[in-house]
């Protein structure tokens, strides 16, 4: 929606907010209660406004005296805060005790010809690493969920006495400012109601009550301290369920008893099952160091006798068990996938549901606009002979046009196809000036009609109803053929539901208008005058699929996505045009069916049923929760009121930004576009982003698994450490920024083919499915350094060396032995994790992955031979060590190979 020239933009209204204080709650109470108890003229008079609104230079006043309509829900985080939060981890935080321990050891109790700065300089490498990218991450996560929530926009009605009634964004209210309500308007501000008809009003936001409140604009007669006891008083956060108002704005943003509750909270989303799982297993990584740690320190001490290099040892164990990148794995990952989604016209609210909507195997949809092209068309008004009537789509076009609800895309078509036929029909013409609105009876779901009540020129008072076939038989008691009234009887009761039945199996979606003359009297017109009338024709609408739709499930489908059609239409509309798609319609529950199963059957029938039919809101929302309860990951798409219980209750909650105020703020993802396909691409996207993720989860548990093993071993068996602390420090490090480019990887098609949830069990199998094997090769490659390539290098055994130069130099060559091949193992073993498939050949890498993990083995490889050896304790290699490299590399990837063959052929999944 183009913003005109005195409207400003959400994110600068926002940025306004941040600066100014909100009144004093008192004050703002008195003034509800002041406007709820007086006359509503009284109250727009004290604020300076009118019926007809403020001006232009009077909302610039009232803006700058109450403040902008933003809410700022929690304190908003500064820099610092961010800077905090980036660094201030478990993983971090014992990276930073390590470093605190080694500085005793190392620098401050140590005696000054030993003081080594190192082992601290690369802990807070580490430290600072991980932190600096989290942040950087987390910084452009948060901006980038700061731009997507701004391209959603809510909009009210407003009425300004230069601009008229205009849809503007909600933020851009001001108090004083008059407001039109309809079905399905969330309310922008807090307000005193002036007018309203049938107006009723969800308030569970603020009361937790569940039922709906009906207001009013008379005066209020309660002396309550309480403002939501008020019935003439609505609140931000709460939604128009049905009926019309029009309102003044009394208290808008932090002013509002919704801004007064939100700024005192920082509320934080649920965690998704895939935050519990990430949770858990970062929460089982630490235990697993806590307790192994001290194992390694104390038998390295008894067999080594040197506490102090024992103490070293363990505390460079520590730092390798400590996953310390999985925090910038997870947001980076998140964030890479959210801006990606957004270029697929995906908007996703909250970053982690990402993974939600990568893991629903059932979408339940709503039909039109989403399986239809949402371009409603009347084809056929008709007088109940089945002939072209101007009387019927005269009648149609004074309900539609005069209804101050929700216009829907039927009326819409009605009021474009009169003012089309009115070119050549003069009984057409003109009919908004010839005719003056004297109430309505508003639509609900419950009724599924509408009713209105004009008065021409002549004083002829008539009352106009369209509606869906049973709705409108149950009050009509006569019908009109040709120039006659006669009863509806048995006879024409059938012949009507045959005319209907013959234009739903055209796939025509069928309203029927009545009407009756000189109804009752101006003032009490409600439900109870929808009865005795006279049917007088049908208006046939055409809403045809769209071309992409069929191709859209048959994708879906191939990616393990069932798609169900849950609609109120009727059910013959909705066989013929779900038929078109391909979708099967063997079977259709309607919801009067539903109505009569308890939940088990209702359970196992939907298994079984792909297009359900009639179902009012709460219907489809049961229908939701009982697949979640059977064990699927439910997505749910609707954009109308019909559709937020089910929103709300479905695993994903999927919106358009098109959608009615109260649908988008209930969803988890907003589509730029309404179409299958768009959402299909979004799906795929999140199965990407969930995959690179548990990549990263998968290789760093089953690796800190097998190391444990691995140096349990050298700590009982050699006389010596494996590797100093520095030495695992730099290879540490090294392959944390190797692995800092997996949220780029490339994800095999065939991943993507099914739906992933989080399952904690699989990660415990892998962990002890491939550590060991690394550990074999460990042990393989400690025996041959030890008792083959090192005697071999320095002309003896360990145990028949002499000179301390000669031991030293012993050591130095198995210390560079095995960091290479640790190197090599790790690096490579990356590759063969992400893919179930052959790596390198049947399955690549991306290019970011290729090149850090290439660059991280020629750098750890070089550092034998380059300057720092002597710093590191590392002695240059021969070629028998690396013909050694090259066969432990291929017998470990050989070993994985079968192991992931074994695993895979076991329990069905790789990743």
């Amino acid at each position: 929606m183009a913003l005109e020239k005195h409207q400003i933009t959400k994110d600068e209204l926002t940025r306004s907010a941040l600066h100014r204080p909100a009144e004093a709650p008192k004050v703002v109470q008195e003034r509800l209660i002041h406007a709820a108890q007086h006359e509503a003229d009284d109250v727009m008079a004290k604020l300076g406004t009118t019926i007809n609104g403020l001006s232009n230079d009077q909302v610039d006043e009232m803006r700058k005296k109450y403040g902008d309509n933003v809410v700022i829900q929690g304190k908003k985080q500064s820099i610092a805060e961010r800077l905090y939060a980036a660094f201030i981890n478990p993983f971090t935080l014992i990276l930073i005790v390590l470093a605190i321990v080694s500085a005793l050891t190392d620098i401050i109790f140590a005696a000054p010809e030993e003081q080594s700065y190192i082992t601290v300089i690369l802990i807070s490498a580490m430290v600072l690493m991980s932190g600096i990218l989290r942040f950087i991450q987390e910084l452009r996560s948060g901006n980038a969920a700061d731009r997507l929530t701004n391209m959603i926009v809510n909009t009210s009605a407003i009425i300004r006495q230069e601009d008229g009634e205009e849809e503007r964004i909600m933020e851009e209210a001001v108090v004083g400012d008059i407001i039109r309500l309809a079905a399905g308007d969330m309310i922008p501000a807090d307000l005193r109601i002036i007018s309203a008809k049938d107006l009723f009003i969800s308030q569970s936001a603020l009361t937790g009550e569940s039922d709906h409140v009906e207001k009013f604009g008379a005066v209020s007669e309660l002396d309550s301290k309480n403002v939501l006891d008020y019935e003439n008083l609505a609140f931000m956060g709460t939604n128009v369920i049905s009926g019309s108002a029009i309102g003044l704005v009394l208290a808008t943003g932090q002013d509002t008893i919704f801004g007064q509750i939100a700024e005192s909270i920082n509320k934080k989303p649920e965690p998704t099952s895939f935050e519990r799982g990430v949770n858990h297993v970062s929460r089982v990584l630490i235990r697993f160091m806590l307790i192994m740690v001290p194992i390694v320190f104390l038998l390295t001490g008894i067999t080594k006798g040197n506490w102090l290099q024992a103490g070293l040892f363990a505390i460079s164990i520590a730092v390798g068990l400590t996953p310390e990148m999985l925090p910038m794995i997870v947001t980076t990952s998140l964030a890479k996938g959210a801006v990606h989604m957004s270029k697929e016209k995906v908007i996703i609210k909250n970053l982690n549901s990402i993974q939600n909507l990568g893991s629903i195997d059932i979408l339940c949809t709503d039909k039109t606009g989403t399986i239809t092209q949402d371009k409603v068309a009347l084809e056929y008004h008709l007088d109940l002979n089945g002939k072209e009537n101007a009387a019927v789509l005269k009648h149609a076009y004074l309900n539609s046009f005069f209804q101050t609800g929700l216009k829907n895309l039927m009326d819409r078509a009605i009021i474009e196809r009169t003012h089309e036929e009115a070119e050549i029909e003069s009984s057409l013409e003109n009919l908004r000036e010839r005719y003056i609105k004297v109430d309505e009876v508003p639509f609900d779901f419950e009724r599924r009609r509408m009713s209105v009540v004009v008065k021409d020129l002549d004083g002829k008072t008539q009352m106009i109803t369209k509606g869906a076939l049973e709705e409108m038989l149950r009050i009509c008691s006569f019908v009109q053929i040709g120039d006659e009234v006669l009863p509806l009887d048995a006879a024409m009761d059938k012949r009507v539901r045959a005319d209907v039945d013959r234009y739903n199996d055209k796939g025509l979606r069928v309203l029927l208008v009545a009407q009756k003359t000189n109804p009752s009297p101006v003032g009490v017109f409600s439900v109870k005058d929808e009865a005795e009338m006279v049917l007088i024709g049908y208006l046939a609408f055409l809403d045809p699929p769209k071309t992409t739709t069929a191709d859209a499930i048959t994708a879906l489908h191939e990616h393990g996505v069932e798609v169900k059609v849950l609609t109120g239409d009727n059910e013959r509309v909705s066989r013929a045009i779900c038929k078109m798609v391909g979708l099967d319609v063997s079977q259709i529950l309607t919801g009067d069916d539903i109505e009569e199963m308890d939940d088990a059957t209702l359970t196992r029938e939907a298994q079984r049923t792909t297009v359900f039919a009639r179902l009012s809101p709460l219907q489809k929302s049961r229908i939701v929760k009982l697949m979640k309860a059977d064990g699927h990951s439910v997505g749910y798409m609707g954009d109308g009121i019909n559709d937020v219980p089910a929103l709300k209750d479905s695993d994903v909650g999927i919106s358009v930004d098109t959608a009615v105020d109260i649908a988008k703020e209930s969803s988890d993802v907003i589509l730029l576009e309404k179409d299958l396909m768009v959402l299909e691409r979004g799906i795929i996207e999140g199965r990407k982003t969930y995959a690179n993720m548990i990549k990263y989860i998968k290789m760093t548990a089953s690796s800190n698994f097998g190391n444990v093993f691995s140096m349990l071993v050298a700590a009982a068996f050699l006389p010596f450490l494996p590797m100093t602390a520095i030495q695992i420090l730099v290879l540490n490090l090294i392959y944390d920024i190797t692995c800092s480019a997996l949220p780029w990887d490339n994800v095999d098609p065939e991943y993507i083919m099914k739906p992933r949830t989080w399952d904690a069990d699989s990660i415990s199998r892998f962990m002890v499915w491939i550590g060991p094997t690394s550990s074999v090769f460990d042990i393989i490659t400690y025996a041959a350094l030890y008792f083959f390539i090192c005697p071999a290098m320095v002309g003896a055994s360990f145990h028949n060396l002499q000179s301390p130069a000669q031991i030293a130099l012993f050591i130095a060559i198995f210390q560079a032995g095995w960091f290479v091949t640790s190197m090599w193992t790790q690096t490579l073993v990356i590759h063969m994790i992400r893919t179930p498939k052959l790596p390198f050949i049947e399955s690549r890498s991306s290019l970011p992955v290729m090149f850090l993990t290439t660059l991280g083995i020629a750098v750890l490889t070089y550092l034998p031979f380059s300057p720092l050896a002597n710093l590191l304790n590392l002695a240059p290699l021969s070629w028998p060590f690396f013909a050694l490299l090259f066969a432990v590399v291929l017998g470990y990837m050989f070993l994985v190979s079968v192991v992931k063959h074994y695993y895979i052929k076991r329990h069905n999944s790789w990743l």
